[in-house]
């Protein structure tokens, strides 16, 4: 099912794809979308999601977890598979290993139900605003063997394009503009991901994934340093190779 706007509110004529097999909450969620200004299309099950995710090319997913026929994770898995659509997970299971499992698979945010409607449309004109630019973006970047290019939102190591979420890309260009300097979580997810609170494992989470994608060994990293006790630090000497810094 499709919902057409008549207008081009804010955040512009933006698709999103709503994934929620809960009738009551899907009709509640498309109505403040709408409301907002966007076109969404529904789907009630994973199967049906993936479908229109290909045919319909939506600039945001909002995926439930618990899904029929295919679960919320396996269709975020599957989406970054083939797609960087930004995906907000929408989970009723509140434990700290169900939303770390969430983000490992590809999510950049989560909502726990029950949830406010609002702060959802909050949400998704948060990541949004910082996966789709509508001005002029900062200069490209080049350390370490790593070249970043806001403006088209690619990033590629040693010549190799990588595959970066949204919020992995944002977490990297911020780390990457401010070499040697030492910020913690708190400071990463209010600067990053723009809130003033939240579950500081979402940073963790995303270090954990930009390591795996950027680091010759992850387990030793020689980029993203982890300075204990206060936060991460991206290491460059000046030549802009990879630091000596301490940590792990």
């Amino acid at each position: 099912m499709t919902t057409n706007t008549a207008s081009s509110t804010e955040p512009g004529n933006r698709r999103i794809l709503l994934v929620e097999d809960e009738q009551t909450i899907a009709d509640v969620v498309r109505d403040y979308l709408v409301m907002a200004g966007f076109q969404v299309d529904t789907a009630g099950d994973g199967f049906t999601a993936l479908t229109l995710a290909a045919s319909r090319k939506p600039d945001l997913v909002i995926l439930d977890r618990m899904l029929p026929g295919l679960d919320g994770v396996e269709v975020c898995r599957r989406l970054r598979q083939s797609m960087t659509v930004p995906v907000i997970m929408v989970t009723a299971l509140g434990t700290e290993d169900d939303r770390i499992l969430g983000l490992e698979m590809g999510a950049d945010d989560y909502v726990t139900k029950p949830f406010s409607p609002r702060e959802l449309v909050l949400r998704v004109k948060s990541v949004l605003r910082r996966s789709i630019k509508d001005y002029t973006p900062e200069p490209p970047v080049q350390s370490a063997g790593l070249e970043l290019d806001p403006a088209s939102r690619t990033v590629s190591l040693l010549g190799a394009p990588l595959a970066l979420t949204a919020r992995e890309f944002d977490l990297l260009a911020f780390l990457m503009r401010r070499p040697n300097q030492v910020f913690s979580r708190e400071e990463l997810i209010k600067a990053v991901w723009g809130w003033d609170f939240g579950d500081l494992s979402t940073v963790t989470v995303h270090v954990r994934r930009l390591r795996e994608k950027i680091e010759a060994n992850p387990t030793k990293p020689e980029l993203i340093k982890t300075v204990w006790g206060v936060g991460y630090r991206f290491d460059v000497s000046q030549d802009g190779s990879p630091g000596a810094g301490h940590g792990g």
